[in-house]
């Protein structure tokens, strides 16, 4: 996550950096691996989260919903769904596959 706009992904052993996730158009206030590590979903101040393949970096899909930054995204220990919070008062649960909106969660 980065004022940078971008996610980088970076070997832990080496240092290097494996991808570079590009694509949001505000500040990435958090990054999260899915449990298999084969996903990353970002959460950002243009009202997002995005989903990324770790391997490639390619965008896979974008979670628009928020009306207010989003602050964090993480997914669930099965992966199959992703749970959003936004300075909007709300959470989002995902589903980390279609991208659709399983549940709205006020008052937060």
């Amino acid at each position: 996550a980065s004022y940078d706009v971008t996610s980088r992904i970076f070997d832990c052993a080496s240092g290097r950096c494996l991808q570079v996730l590009q694509g949001h158009g505000g500040t990435i206030f958090s990054a999260s691996f899915s449990p298999d590590g084969g996903l990353v979903v970002t959460a950002s101040a243009d009202r997002t989260a995005r989903v990324w393949d770790s391997n490639t970096g390619c965008h896979l899909t974008t979670l628009q919903g928020h009306s207010d930054l989003v602050s964090c995204g993480h997914f669930s220990p099965d992966g199959e769904k992703i749970v959003t919070a936004s300075h909007d008062g709300t959470a989002k649960i995902w589903d980390s596959g279609s991208g659709e909106v399983l549940a709205t969660l006020e008052g937060h």
